[in-house]
Order: C-alpha cells, then sequence, then structure tokens
C-alpha cells in the first residue's frame, strides 16, 4: 500500500518534470578517459566469451549459460567496434562474424521441439552452446531475431570490401535476412506475434507500442521478401495513447525499462525522422528517448519508494537482474524483491521499482542525454568502485537496500552495509552500453546503418520522413 512519502515524493516528480530541458541535445560533450576504459572492457567481454567456432554469445557470464541470440546480434555488432577503437583486427573481425552468419545460416530449420535452431527463418530465443539447437522449451522469438539480424545487417553494412571472406558476410547476412518469414508470424492477425511454441503454436500478445518492439517492425517492413504490409505500422502505433506520460517538454511516449527506449536505437538512427505519430507530437523517437531518459533520473532524485542510494547522479531502472525473489519487512510495509525482471519507474508501463539499479540504463542512453549520463557513470564508478566495477566493467545490477544476509539469493552477493551487488554481466545489457558509446562518438554505428536499404525501406514503408531519409 503506497504511504504519504509515496503520494509526495510523487508529486515532487511531477513538479521537477516542468524544469526538464526543452530542446534536443544536439551537443556532444568530450568524454572522460572513464569512458574509454568501459568500452575496452565491455568489449572485451564478448571477445572473451562469444564462442569462436558458431559464433555464439553467452545471455550471461560468469554463471553457466546457454546462448542468447540477442547477445550474438550485440556481439556482431561489437565487432567493428573494436577494429575503428584498435582492440581487434578487421581480418580477425571478419573471421568471428562469417563464423556466426555460417551458423545461422546453415543450422537446422525446422517444426520439430529439438534438433533445431529455428524455424520459417526465425531463432529459438535461447540455444545450447555446445550443439546450437533450442535450449529447453523457449519460444521462436520474434525480438530476439530481430535483434540478431540488426547485428547482421549492421555488419552486412561495415564489412564493405571486395575480398572473398567480407563478400560472404554480405552475401549471408542477406539471405538470413530474406528467409525470414514476417508474414507467417502474424499468425493471421495484424501485430506481430512475440514468439511461437512447437508445442503450443504463437504466443497470444502481439508487440504493440511502445516497447523495443519497434527494430520488429522496420525490418519486417523493409524485408525483401515476407514483407509486412504498412498498415502493420499503424497496428503498432494504435496503442500509443494508453502510453504517453508527462507535459509540455516532458511529454513522452513511456515504457518503464530504459532497455524500451535504446534496443531499436542501437542501429537506428531517429534524429530528424517522424512518422505519423511523431509528426503530430512535434518531436522525433530520439527526443522521446532523451526525455525518458530525464525522466528516469528525476524519478530517481525524487526516489518515491525511499529506497537506499538512489540520487540525482546514480539511477537507472530497466530489466536486469536482482537479490531474488522475495518479500521482506521494510520500516513500516512489505518490501517485494524479484530475481530477473523488468524495472521501471513507478507509474509508467511495465514499471516495477525494487531498489535494484542497472548501470546499463543510465549508461547506454549516452547520446539521448550526455549531460545527465556521464555524471551518472562517474558516480557509480567512484561511490561504488570494485563491488560494482570489475574485469568487464559494471556488473549488470546492484540493489543498496537488499541487506539481508540471511535470505536465499538468485546470485551475486550480500554486503550487510552496501547491499546486493550482481557478479554476473548480461550480454543484451553489455551491447548497448558499447554500441552507444560508439554512437555518441562518431556515429560508428549510425551512419553504417544509413547505408542499409533494408533499414531505409522499413522506416519509408511505416511512414517516417525529413531528416537523413530525404537525402
Amino acid at each position: 500500500m503506497p504511504t504519504r512519502r509515496h503520494f509526495l515524493a510523487t508529486a515532487a516528480l511531477a513538479g521537477a518534470a516542468a524544469a526538464a530541458p526543452r530542446t534536443l541535445a544536439a551537443s556532444r560533450p568530450a568524454l572522460p578517459p572513464l569512458f574509454d576504459d568501459i568500452a575496452r572492457r565491455t568489449f572485451a567481454f564478448f571477445r572473451d566469451t562469444t564462442d569462436r567456432v558458431h559464433g555464439l554469445a553467452p545471455d550471461r557470464w560468469p554463471s553457466p549459460s546457454f546462448c542468447s541470440i540477442a547477445a550474438t546480434g550485440f556481439a556482431l555488432t561489437a565487432w567493428p567496434i573494436g577494429v575503428a577503437r584498435g582492440w581487434m583486427t578487421r581480418t580477425a573481425a571478419a573471421e568471428r562474424t562469417l563464423a556466426t552468419l555460417r551458423f545461422f545460416w546453415n543450422a537446422p530449420q525446422g517444426d520439430s521441439s529439438e534438433g533445431v535452431t529455428g524455424h520459417k527463418g526465425f531463432f529459438y530465443h535461447f540455444l545450447d552452446m555446445k550443439t546450437g539447437h533450442r535450449f529447453g522449451g523457449c519460444e521462436l522469438s520474434s525480438v530476439d531475431t530481430a535483434l540478431l539480424v540488426a547485428g547482421m545487417l549492421f555488419a552486412a553494412e561495415w564489412f564493405d570490401g571486395r575480398d572473398p571472406v567480407e563478400t560472404e558476410i554480405r552475401d549471408l547476412a542477406q539471405r538470413i535476412y530474406a528467409r525470414i518469414d514476417w508474414r507467417w508470424m502474424q499468425a493471421g492477425r495484424p501485430l506481430v506475434a512475440m514468439g511461437w511454441h512447437p508445442e503450443s503454436g504463437f504466443i497470444a500478445r502481439g508487440w504493440d507500442g511502445y516497447n523495443e518492439g519497434m527494430l520488429i517492425y522496420i525490418l519486417a517492413l523493409g524485408a525483401p521478401e515476407h514483407a509486412l504490409d504498412p498498415a502493420a505500422w499503424a497496428s503498432w502505433c494504435a496503442s500509443y495513447p494508453h502510453a504517453w506520460r508527462g507535459e509540455g517538454p516532458t511529454r513522452h511516449l513511456g515504457f518503464g525499462p530504459q532497455f524500451g527506449h535504446q534496443y531499436s536505437h542501437v542501429w537506428i538512427d531517429f534524429r530528424g525522422i517522424r512518422d505519423v505519430a511523431m509528426r503530430a507530437a512535434g518531436i522525433d523517437y530520439f527526443e522521446n528517448s532523451r526525455r525518458a531518459t530525464w525522466w528516469q533520473r528525476r524519478y530517481a532524485a525524487a526516489n518515491p519508494m525511499g529506497w537506499a542510494g538512489y540520487s540525482a547522479d546514480i539511477w537507472g531502472l530497466t530489466a536486469c537482474d536482482g537479490p531474488a525473489d522475495a518479500t521482506r519487512r521494510r520500516g513500516d510495509r512489505m518490501a517485494e524483491f524479484r530475481a530477473y525482471s523488468a524495472r521501471g519507474p513507478i507509474g509508467l508501463p511495465d514499471g516495477f521499482d525494487d531498489g535494484t539499479l542497472a548501470p546499463t540504463a543510465a549508461i547506454a542512453s549516452l547520446p539521448f542525454a550526455p549531460e545527465i549520463v556521464i555524471p551518472a557513470a562517474a558516480a557509480l564508478h567512484r561511490v561504488h568502485g570494485k563491488r560494482l566495477y570489475q574485469r568487464y566493467g559494471f556488473v549488470d545490477s546492484f540493489n543498496p537496500s537488499f541487506r539481508w544476509t540471511d535470505t536465499a539469493i538468485e546470485r551475486g552477493h550480500v554486503d550487510p552495509q552496501h547491499g546486493w551487488y550482481d557478479t554476473d554481466y548480461l550480454g543484451i545489457d553489455q551491447g548497448p552500453i558499447l554500441a552507444m558509446i560508439a554512437n555518441h562518438r562518431d556515429d560508428q554505428v549510425w551512419s553504417t546503418m544509413r547505408r542499409s536499404k533494408a533499414i531505409a525501406t522499413g522506416l519509408r514503408r511505416a511512414g517516417f520522413t525529413g531528416g537523413w531519409l530525404a537525402g
């Protein structure tokens, strides 16, 4: 039951919203040396943990893990960034990329529940790291396939050489993309289904806005085969009226977990281009993510739930690891905690706050609001030090309020003074950190993907105009 403090803090949050910056942050402040170290360590995560034979990236490390196809898409995006920064040779990056593409092109497809990697061009969310086949009873995932294919299309644009290796990279990426039967995943409905199980069929819920599913529709609309009708974008946008939050300069399409404002933006430059909904709103999706980033920071500063460690510089709620699925008494109320879960500011769609913060929520928002992200990274590093910042950069998450040493936890460790800290890194949280630092520095991923026919076609078919699409 919300306390009076909750309502007072929420009122303070609303008041702070009125003071948000009114214009898009166009400047790119120079990054302090810490960001060089974050990027280098985060790249090393992919370099050291990704399987060299098939190119499969683990879902997490160091805990034993299956492959995440989404993390593999981020690994494919990491290799050219490593080349540009001098951390990997172009030859090594091309070899790793080709190994991945060959695996996914040749991996078995079919409607069987075992011994396959995908079906109808889509791939299973998780794969066995050794066999590359479906892991457990996971779903054939539309969004995770989109994240994987986005990495492939980035590789296809970036590796533009005429040698046999880079030529094959481009060829296989296009073949894998063209094979996906996006219309089949609609299951006779306007919306793309979230997934499919061979045992039970399509997941009932479809992808509707606003969240990371935007990437699915852009890729599906731009596909050379099995492309969706442009009406699918209108279906995706139909739920927007329920997602708007804030007023005036803070008004934006809300989605609690910050990754929903980041994932599509890793590969697509939304600056200055608008669809029907954004033209009506008078902003673009980049500005929408900027406002969402500020919302996260204001929420942490107001701290309506009264969690330890939140401040104007230490903030960030997204999908991430948490300490445990447990309920504990905290003052005059019972507090719910979760292990892995989506998290976001209370009051936003999919909002849930149990005091667990994730560095990726702030740091991967760097291009949107560097003026608040740079201080956030510095504060995370300064305040939490080696408890949070280790071999591959920031571990996935931490919870300064969870100090119960007698509670069985999912993973990580509990410090009775400083709270719970994860000991794992997650590929889907590491990837956006590395890519968005690169986009902030010099548009590396964005400028490469602006050359992609698939992206440009998908955007135009969704009704986007202006900006770089006009060129």
